[in-house]
């Protein structure tokens, strides 16, 4: 990955907690086998991180359903896996806006209807602990309160949202915003969007993607000083990480990995990153922030997304 300082070591002291991350070693946790997941976490591991969330991108309710049942199985064996403890699922989809989709599938996108928030509350029960959603799309009010009855934790992301939509989001129960700056609004000055929505309360984590590309490191230490505490690092890792330059699929889209950047083949879209805990601590600690505040951010801050001791 491209950053603004210099590659951490693999060997870290540190015990990292992965929120977004999608796979390694030519994995995605979309479709991979328990082997090949073991695989992808082996990649991760070796780069800090001891625990995470399996995330998968949008596709249709059915088929998300189908894969929450598979992974229960999965993670019914054993929850820690190439020694990283899984905590579960995160979706990132299929309640996404259209305009806002990034790499993922528009066709794969859908409505929070009542039916299809049961069906996965129902298929991922025990395993589901994060969903990605936009709070304008209809339904999407409800959708967040019942998610959040459940239990499991609702992030504003892949949106439109204004202020307001974001803040009754918010105050509705949702508690995350996913990769900020990413795929949403930006921060304006008479429509302050929902990172100023989320910026105001309190109870809102910020996950951030550090590597250099995604948020510039004056934005990253920006946001640091901003929301003491709220910053979660995140690497929104996908299947080339720990692997070179080449083609790949993310979600059934082609994906051209040049310089380590992963883009949605023939355009500038970002299709997540092939970043590593360790690097993102040593980016956010290249641009000004603390190495204590870093390692917060990428351990203590997701441990309490997670409702962690």
């Amino acid at each position: 990955m491209s950053h603004t300082g210099s590659r951490a070591p693999a060997s870290m002291a540190a015990e990292y907690l992965d929120l977004h991350t999608h796979g390694a070693a030519g994995h995605a946790y979309d479709d991979a086998a328990e082997a090949h997941i073991a695989q992808a976490l082996a990649v991760h591991r070796e780069h800090g991180t001891s625990g995470t969330l399996l995330s998968l991108v949008s596709a249709p309710v059915e088929q998300l359903a189908q894969r929450l049942r598979e992974l229960r199985e999965v993670l019914a064996a054993s929850a820690v896996i190439s020694g990283v403890t899984v905590y579960g699922v995160h979706l990132e989809g299929p309640f996404l806006a259209a305009a806002r989709c990034g790499a993922h599938d528009s066709q794969a996108l859908s409505a929070p209807t009542p039916d299809a928030v049961e069906t996965l509350l129902e298929a991922g029960e025990g395993i589901l602990r994060q969903i990605t959603l936009a709070p304008e799309l209809p339904g999407a009010k409800d959708a967040v309160r019942r998610f959040t009855e459940a239990g499991v934790s609702v992030a504003v992301g892949h949106t439109e949202a204004t202020y307001t939509d974001a803040a009754t989001a918010f105050d509705l129960g949702a508690s995350l915003v996913t990769h900020a700056f990413n795929a949403m609004p930006g921060l304006g000055h008479r429509e302050p969007g929902p990172l100023g929505a989320a910026l105001e309360r309190e109870h809102v984590t910020l996950e951030v993607i550090a590597d250099g590309v995604h948020v510039h490191p004056v934005l990253v230490k920006t946001l640091f000083s901003a929301a003491p505490g709220r910053i979660a690092l995140v690497t929104d890792s996908m299947a080339a990480t720990g692997l070179g330059d080449g083609t790949y699929q993310l979600g059934g889209l082609a994906v051209e990995v040049q310089n380590s950047v992963p883009l949605l083949s023939g355009t500038e879209t970002l299709a997540g990153s092939t970043l590593t805990m360790d690097e993102a601590v040593a980016t956010v600690i290249s641009a000004g922030v603390g190495h204590e505040e870093a390692v917060t951010a990428a351990s203590t801050t997701p441990a309490r997304v997670l409702g962690l001791p």
